[in-house]
Parts: C-alpha cells; sequence; structure tokens
C-alpha cells in the first residue's frame, strides 16, 4: 500500500509545479490586460449613465438617456451608415485587389521584392503623415487635380474633401493605399503555405492556370482570407485617425464614423457622460461583430488548427 502513496505524491509535485508556473507566468498578462481593458470598459460604462462634462463629481444620473439619445440621433446614425459603407467598400475593391496582386507578387518576377516594397511602404507610415501627405495632394487646384487634367479627365474634377456627396470616396481611396499593404503581404504569407506541388499535379490533370487559381490556390487560402476579413472589418467600424485630419467628420457629417463623433462629443463638446455611451455603443457592435464572425466564420479554421495540433 505504501508504492502506490508514493507514486501519487511524485505525481502531484509536478502538477503542482505546473499549477505554480502557470499561475506566475499568466498573473501579469491578466493584470495588464485588467487594468487596460477590463476596468476601461468598466468606468466607460459606469460614466455613461451620468451626464457629465469632465469636471467636478458626478451628480447628475441620467439612467439610460445617453444611450437613447445616440441612437435617435440622425448624425450618429449616418456615422454608423458610413462605417457600413467603408466596411463594404473593402470588402468589394480591397479584397479582390490584396488577392491580384498577392497572386501576381507571389510569381517569380523581376524586381519582386522591390515590388513588394513599395506595395507594404505605405503601411509603414503613421496615419497623421499619410492624412496630411493626402489632404495637400486633394487640395483645390492641386496635384490630383492636374492629374486628371493631364489625362484629359478634367471634366472628373471636383472639391474632393468638400462635397458631401463625394468625400467619402476620396477617403476610401485614401484608406486603401495605406492598408492594402498589410493585407497583401498577410496573402503573400498564406500563399507561402500553400505547397506548389498541387498547382503542378492540377496542371498535370489538365487544370489552366485560372482553373487551379479558382480550384486550388484560394481555397486553400480561405483561412487567410477570413482572417483579413475579420481585421478589414474591425478596422473599419474603428475608424478615426485619417479622417479626423483630413475632414473632421466633414463638410457637414458627411464623412463622420462613430469614432470622429465619439471625440466630438466627449471631448470637443465635453460630454464625457455622452462620449462614454457612444463609446460603449460602438464597443457592442465591434464585440457582437467579433463573436459571430468567430461563431460562423473563424470557427472551424481555429477547430481544424487544435485538431491538427493534438494529432
Amino acid at each position: 500500500t505504501a508504492a502506490p502513496v508514493m507514486r501519487g505524491r511524485a505525481n502531484a509535485r509536478p502538477r503542482m509545479r505546473q499549477r505554480f508556473e502557470l499561475v506566475m507566468l499568466l498573473t501579469p498578462a491578466f493584470l495588464l490586460f485588467a487594468g487596460f481593458v477590463l476596468v476601461p470598459i468598466v468606468v466607460a460604462v459606469y460614466y455613461s449613465f451620468y451626464k457629465w462634462n469632465g469636471f467636478g463629481p458626478l451628480n447628475d444620473v441620467v439612467g439610460f438617456a445617453n444611450y437613447r439619445r445616440a441612437l435617435s440621433d440622425t448624425v450618429f446614425q449616418h456615422a454608423i451608415l458610413h462605417n457600413v459603407i467603408i466596411a463594404v467598400l473593402s470588402l468589394v475593391i480591397q479584397l479582390p485587389l490584396s488577392i491580384s496582386l498577392a497572386l501576381l507578387l507571389n510569381r517569380r518576377l523581376r524586381g519582386r521584392g522591390f515590388l513588394r516594397l513599395v506595395v507594404f511602404a505605405p503601411y509603414v507610415l503613421s496615419e497623421a503623415v499619410t492624412a496630411v501627405m493626402w489632404l495637400m495632394l486633394l487640395q483645390p487646384d492641386g496635384f490630383v487635380d492636374h492629374l486628371f487634367e493631364a489625362v484629359g479627365l478634367g471634366s472628373l474634377v471636383t472639391t474632393w474633401l468638400d462635397s458631401t456627396h463625394v468625400v467619402l470616396y476620396p477617403l476610401f481611396v485614401v484608406i486603401t493605399w495605406k492598408y492594402i499593404g498589410f493585407g497583401i503581404v498577410l496573402l503573400l504569407a498564406g500563399l507561402q503555405g500553400i505547397p506548389g506541388e498541387l498547382r503542378e499535379a492540377a496542371a498535370l490533370d489538365g487544370a489552366t492556370p485560372w482553373q487551379a487559381t479558382r480550384q486550388v490556390t484560394l481555397p486553400l487560402l480561405g483561412p487567410t482570407i477570413r482572417i483579413w476579413i475579420f481585421l478589414s472589418m474591425i478596422g473599419s467600424l474603428q475608424l478615426f485617425d485619417i479622417v479626423w485630419i483630413m475632414t473632421k467628420g466633414g463638410p457637414a457629417g458627411a464623412s463622420t464614423t462613430m469614432a470622429t463623433y465619439l471625440i466630438d462629443k466627449g471631448f470637443q463638446s465635453y460630454e464625457f457622460g455622452y462620449g462614454s455611451a457612444i463609446a460603449v455603443i460602438l464597443f457592442v457592435i465591434c464585440f457582437a461583430f467579433a463573436l459571430l464572425y468567430q461563431r460562423f466564420a473563424l470557427r472551424r479554421d481555429t477547430a481544424g488548427a487544435l485538431t491538427r495540433m493534438v494529432g
């Protein structure tokens, strides 16, 4: 009877050591996560129930009035619509363009490294530098206007950032120019993981290059594409820097996003309680999208990865 007891004690020591190591390794990360993520969320929710200008104590409790005001405000409704438009344009334009350029740069081309550098370079620039640079290019009688006139498209020249009907689309061009390099690099990494033998086998079976791309490459690139879609959608919902510097949501709210609306009401108008409610709404929208996307799009990718790791 002594032998099993000794073996039990011997097995208990490694388990206790593993638990101690897990606690020691996870505690700093959990404290940082709680301090910089969980606590700010709780504080924002708490502030959202008050009418507060950022000065003095919190005395004026308004309950859910800030949320009702936000959801009934046409400016905020248009801001949500603008974020959705940017997200849809990202799927319709950025995704096919990123895949096409990634497939092109994955080939053996002369100067391929330089082309990859050129495509990725805008992503290295900060949002502030990008916004200021394009703000100068899009000024009336600026470089973009002269370029259109030089190629015979002078009739299309307009006040790019001062027209309520046009302003959102130049902003999308700037956003695409800034972030498309990241998507291409991400897709190139996915393409590197696809064995070339599969395309060779498809060619031996009589498949054309387009058929091999459509039936072999793109399905295997699916997990990477789904990750790109997730990052693009979250980025579109949280869009702020470029829009704020170039237009501040104008003219007449035609380029307002949820984040620029939050800053305008919270910090420019000193309505910190109302701004906190906007922040909570933005968080809920992003969190709900992340959960639904994980449930219906990313679940099989993560499940397959875990299965392969266990196997």
